[in-house]
């Protein structure tokens, strides 16, 4: 089995170009891929989508790419802990879809398994069924979540090995993972990277596969 490309966050950032789709793992930062999100600061790309379960600090993980107004739009379960978030949400700065955290979750699944979506009841009532579908099932209604893809997804993984099979440590694992299976082109930027082999191939949390590149974080 040939390895992965290992890459630096320089060379992981120029992949990613101006009006792309992104994803960012990460939970509050917990699990982002720091020296990624640092080179694309550096670069100044701008006018992103991006794919995310939150805008973590004003200085830590998607913080910063807001900071820096590289970001068009946010979708993401919540951006309350940034308050310059809110801030550009509220001047028309940037644009905001807020999504339940379970049907963000799933509707990156459904992208990533090649499915035209997931039915929920989540949102029945309240603003998050605006403009969306409903299917009757049994007499009840549900919301159809069409998938979310991206162009690139950025996820960042404590042990990879030179194969791109990853592990994901406590609550690192967060969206990593399913985010990993949901882009055209996935790197990971990595704690460590071992040789194949080194670790039982059921330790690993997403195989070798989905992942495309390497970065090593130190």
């Amino acid at each position: 089995m040939l390895g992965k490309e290992i890459i630096s966050p320089q060379q992981a950032a120029a992949m990613v170009e101006d009006g792309m789709t992104v994803m960012i793992g990460g939970f509050m930062a917990v699990g982002t891929p720091e020296k990624i999100i640092d080179a694309l600061v550096e670069k100044g790309v701008c006018d992103l989508t991006v794919i995310a379960n939150d805008t973590g600090l004003l200085d830590r993980g998607i913080g910063k790419l807001v900071a820096n107004k590289q970001i068009k739009k946010i979708i993401a379960s919540h951006i309350g802990l940034n308050p310059e978030t809110g801030r550009q949400m509220s001047q028309g700065e940037l644009e905001a879809e807020l999504i339940p955290q379970g049907s963000l979750v799933e509707r990156i699944r459904a992208g990533g398994a090649g499915l035209g979506g997931v039915l929920t009841r989540t949102g029945l009532g309240t603003v998050v069924e605006n403009g969306k579908q409903q299917v009757i099932i049994d007499g009840e209604p549900w919301l159809l979540e069409r998938p979310l893809q991206a162009d690139i997804a950025l996820i960042r993984c404590s042990v990879a090995d030179t194969a791109g099979n990853a592990l994901f440590n406590k609550t690192t694992k967060n969206f990593n993972p399913v985010m990993a299976t949901a882009a055209r082109v996935v790197i990971a930027e990595c704690e460590s990277i071992v040789p194949m082999d080194c670790a039982a191939a059921d330790r690993y949390n997403t195989p070798g596969i989905f992942i495309d590149y390497l970065v090593r974080e130190a």
